[in-house]
């Protein structure tokens, strides 16, 4: 039996459902069916484009990003998957402000779906700092199967957790 620290906020019935998957050695499978290809984004250039890219679609009058990276110093078993950070600098007499996005460099590898949903979370911090009922507003807003997607990524975690592989 496998602990499963990425759905511990889910009931006792979905759970089972995952260790039966789990122990039947089908979850790779589930989910290389439903999300059959990796993306190509690579490049931190490639993410800040693809970034870019959804924040001018979605939330365009927001404050700018300064950088957009990959960051391998972020821990999935750890600490995050993604990070937002806003820093504030006095130059001159100015005050200035940079919001940075990294992401976790697990997410090189992962199906698009998966990419835009991280994405899709750290963007939203931009304007709601809390994990409130805005916040996950405006996750659905910029993709409407956030939190299908949400699910199975933890599910793809679970699975990169207990075999190392990522499929």
């Amino acid at each position: 039996m496998h602990t499963l620290k990425y759905l511990n906020g889910y009931p006792a019935p979905v759970k089972e459902q995952v260790q039966t998957l789990i122990s039947n050695h089908t979850l790779a499978g589930f989910l290389l069916k439903k999300y059959p290809i990796a993306h190509e984004i690579r490049s931190n250039k490639a993410l800040y484009n693809y970034v870019m890219g959804l924040k001018n679609q979605f939330i365009r009058k927001s404050e700018p990003l300064s950088k957009v990276i990959y960051d391998d110093k972020l821990d999935v078993l750890h600490q995050a998957l993604g990070l937002h950070s806003f820093v504030a600098r006095v130059q001159g007499g100015k005050l200035k402000t940079k919001n940075e996005i990294r992401i976790g460099s697990v997410f090189k590898k992962v199906p698009i779906e998966f990419l835009k949903m991280i994405t899709v979370h750290e963007l939203a911090h931009i304007k709601e700092k809390q994990h409130n009922k805005a916040f996950y507003q405006l996750c659905q807003h910029m993709e409407s199967d956030y939190h299908q997607l949400e699910f199975d990524m933890r599910l793809y975690l679970t699975h990169l957790d207990i075999t190392g592989k990522l499929y």
